[in-house]
């Protein structure tokens, strides 16, 4: 039997959620015929990220944990700016 390893089902996923924001970002540019990204591109920079460091946490490196920490406040304060530029848009 196959014995199934969490911690690398934590990272592929982290990696998948990750690589996906590029694939998004590219179809919304190529829809709007100019380079957009698109609030989706945050949300799965987010979760990928979190998964990430989860993942790089488990692992002991720290080399990637300090990359994928730092990327999440990056992420995060993105997706603040967003909703607060929306929040003064509809006042």
């Amino acid at each position: 039997m196959f014995k199934i390893d969490i911690w690398l089902i934590i990272g592929f996923t982290g990696q998948g959620l990750f690589s996906m924001r590029f694939l998004i970002q590219w179809i919304k540019s190529e829809r709007e015929k100019r380079s957009t990204i698109p609030i989706a591109f945050w949300y799965f920079s987010l979760a990928g990220g979190i998964s990430l460091l989860i993942y790089t946490i488990h692992r002991k490196d720290p080399v990637f944990i300090l990359g994928q920490a730092s990327g999440l406040f990056i992420y995060a304060r993105n997706l603040y700016l967003i909703f607060h530029e929306r929040r003064l848009a509809a006042s």
